[in-house]
């Protein structure tokens, strides 16, 4: 389980430390106090974030969110191989064995 203080989410997703206590205050979160601070389960923050749509695009503008795009792959040397991936056909055949494979 994975615990984050107040200012760390505050960070993570963009928002005012004092919005973070409100949603402690109002029971929107869990959390537990650890030598006198709160530690909030960081499942529960997400949650919360997706409720709320201001929190949700704060998220996506000024937290974690805008970092995204550039954690995508863009070298092919590290993407995967279009090829070596195989997708099943709807009749549950893998594509690269359903040809002829009569025997002679």
């Amino acid at each position: 389980m994975i615990r984050v203080s107040v200012s760390e989410a505050a960070r993570l997703f963009g928002v005012n430390t004092q919005t973070v206590r409100r949603a402690i205050a109002a029971s929107e979160v869990t959390y537990v106090v650890v030598a006198g601070r709160y530690k909030i389960n960081f499942e529960s923050l997400v949650k919360w974030s997706q409720i709320h749509t201001t929190v949700k695009n704060k998220l996506a503008n000024r937290g974690i969110g805008q970092f995204v795009d550039k954690w995508k792959i863009k070298n092919p040397l590290y993407s995967p191989n279009p090829k070596s991936v195989t997708v099943k056909k709807e009749g549950g055949q893998n594509p690269a064995t359903s040809g002829n494979n009569t025997a002679k």
